[in-house]
């Protein structure tokens, strides 16, 4: 049975995957069922949640659409949340494995420049550098994963130090092999399990940090957020909880379903195929 198949074998696994799929059908279906600019004013200003068929979420103080901008926002936090933890993996992964590979003064390098990076909190290297590019969805997706490629990059530095010594290595430099299609073709697919298993850990820390920044104003001002939509609502927590609190449980939601995954991909680490 292969891996992701073996995911589904635990509770936690399968309740991560059932509300990681819903929220991606959300996103999916955001431009169907709520077609034209999410952010545009098309109901009274706080219309009360489930009064109105047309808006069954209601409406904040704007007038826009609460069920639209929960949809729509559905699509930014998954973006974020995928490409940072893609684009810090990946990166992770390359300097990783020249730092193992290569060793000597190429390893102290980089791995001086990942203490450096990881000497700073991820959320405000984020904040910093957004600060500077401007905000728009590709600079959130970068200065995430900014902060976010130390650790695959020391987990897949670790793994190739520890295989770059076996056999297969040494008759892969006997056959004439470049180094560097040995550490890449040779070496890390055979490292790639532990760093993989991050994903989840990068990804539901992308999803808290591009909230949190659209909280304090650095998000995408041309995408619904669900960020924005909390720091919108937090001036009327009393007259309008709602307006906070729908956009504030999507995100604990989301949070839950990757970690529930994360625990379902890591028990199906640990389990073996029968032997026949």
């Amino acid at each position: 049975m292969s891996a992701p198949a073996r995911i589904l074998l635990s509770g936690e696994g399968r309740a991560g995957f059932v509300l990681l799929l819903l929220f991606a059908l959300l996103a999916l279906t955001a431009p169907l069922v709520f077609p034209g600019d999410p952010l545009a004013i098309t109901a009274p200003p706080l219309l009360t949640p489930f009064t109105d068929g047309a808006h069954p979420l209601g409406a904040d103080r704007l007038g826009r659409d609460i069920a639209a901008e929960l949809a729509w926002g559905a699509r930014t936090t998954l973006l974020v949340a995928l490409a940072s933890a893609l684009a810090s993996l990946v990166l992770g992964t390359v300097i990783g494995t020249l730092a193992g590979f290569l060793g000597g003064w190429v390893d102290d390098v980089l791995m001086r420049i990942s203490d450096a990076f990881q000497t700073v909190p991820a959320f405000l290297l984020a904040m910093a550098l957004i600060s500077i590019t401007g905000p728009s969805l590709p600079a959130i997706v970068l200065a995430i994963a900014a902060g976010a490629w130390p650790q695959p990059a020391r987990i897949a530095r670790a793994e190739i130090r520890s295989l770059r010594e076996r056999d297969f290595v040494a008759a892969a430099r006997v056959a004439g092999m470049h180094p560097l299609a040995i550490a890449f073709r040779e070496i890390l697919p055979n490292a790639l399990t532990p760093v993989i298993s991050l994903a989840a850990i990068i990804a539901a820390a992308a999803v808290l940090i591009e909230a949190a920044l659209s909280f304090l104003g650095f998000g995408d001002p041309n995408r619904p957020s669900w960020g924005s939509m909390v720091a919108e609502g937090r001036a009327m927590l009393r007259s309008a909880p709602s307006l906070s609190l729908i956009p504030g449980l999507a995100l604990v939601l989301i949070v839950l379903a990757i970690h529930l995954l994360g625990r379902g991909y890591a028990k199906a680490l640990r389990v073996r195929e029968p032997v026949a």
